[in-house]
């Protein structure tokens, strides 16, 4: 297994603006690293605004990193602007959260999916309609709806011609961010199937960002799980959900619903105590002590680093000692 993207100690800052002007900066994504490989799904789990969406379109270059390295395929793109950037930026798509306002309501389908083949290269009408038509297929859908426009479709719909615009230039790399969370939850396990057996027939490379905790298990190879712009643990997917070790991990999988009542009944929940604490605000220790029923006087003195606990996964905490927390 070959590695596509490499992460290294990325930041992204945000002027925070108040009602006089700039009232400080916000650090949505903190000293992150990961990797990436060819071929596979990386989750990004973790409470709303703890800074997975904008992890990964930093990592698509949709913003501009404010410190760090992204390598992709051992290139440092994360200082690379214009042409320099295009190149790669073609190989790079973005599947977006809500299918209702990502697509331009007056534009037709064929228009929606030949706008971003049209940016990547130049092709004969006769080919470019061919390939429209065949992404169009791929992903479930027929030469009829070339002319309809997005208020025609349902939901589930639109979101599959929002991914065949994405991958219609042949991506190596995906970001799909949240693709499943406005959709019905009877809908959300044929979009996750689809996506698995695109991945498949193209040999396309994921970020799954996502709430559900269950879906993302399902897709995913490797998982990362963050907290306030920091990764707090990464580890292979099944291992994280059999053996979780960072407290914050512990408290998000012992909310997942039971489906057998008896056995909810029975699960013992991690009740986390007090709110994240604000992200414009200096945190000299770890950034969960306030909320870990582990804190010690080091945790809030110290941030602990990610480091290796087992083979292939990693927990930043000072008390985890052999696999435990």
């Amino acid at each position: 297994m070959s590695t596509l993207i490499e992460v290294r100690h990325l930041s992204k800052d945000f002027a925070a603006r108040g009602l006089y002007g700039k009232a400080g900066t916000v650090r949505a994504v903190n000293d992150v690293s990961f990797t990436v490989e060819k071929g596979q799904t990386f989750g990004l789990v973790g409470e709303s605004g703890c800074g997975k969406t904008t992890l990964g379109r930093t990592v698509t270059r949709l913003y501009d990193p404010s410190a760090g390295e992204i390598l992709f395929e051992g290139v440092d793109i994360a200082r690379l602007r214009g042409k320099a950037l295009s190149p790669y930026k073609r190989r790079m798509q973005t599947i977006f959260q809500d299918p209702y306002s990502s697509l331009n309501p007056y534009m037709n389908v064929e228009e929606l999916i030949g706008e971003p083949l049209d940016l990547a290269e130049r092709l004969p009408r006769d080919q470019r309609r061919e390939r429209i038509l065949d992404m169009l297929r791929r992903v479930g859908m027929e030469a009829d709806d070339l002319e309809k426009y997005p208020h025609e479709f349902s939901g589930g719909q639109r979101q599959r011609i929002g991914i065949a615009r994405a991958l219609v230039t042949h991506p190596d790399f995906v970001l799909c961010d949240e693709p499943i969370s406005a959709l019905d939850v009877s809908i959300q396990a044929q979009v996750v199937n689809l996506l698995e057996d695109l991945q498949r027939e193209m040999g396309l490379t994921y970020i799954f960002v996502a709430h559900d905790l269950s879906m993302v298990r399902h897709i995913s190879h490797r998982i990362a799980v963050m907290y306030l712009g920091y990764i707090v643990e990464i580890s292979p997917a099944e291992e994280l959900y059999r053996r979780p070790l960072h407290p914050y991990t512990q408290a998000l999988l012992s909310a997942i619903p039971i489906p057998n009542p008896r056995l909810a009944r029975e699960q013992q929940r991690v009740h986390l105590a007090g709110d994240p604490p604000n992200p414009s605000a200096e945190i000299a220790g770890c950034p969960f002590a306030g909320r870990c029923p582990h804190c010690t006087a080091e945790c809030r003195q110290q941030r602990p680093e990610l480091r290796e606990i087992t083979p292939g996964h990693q927990a930043a905490c000072h008390h985890i000692q052999g696999g435990q927390a």
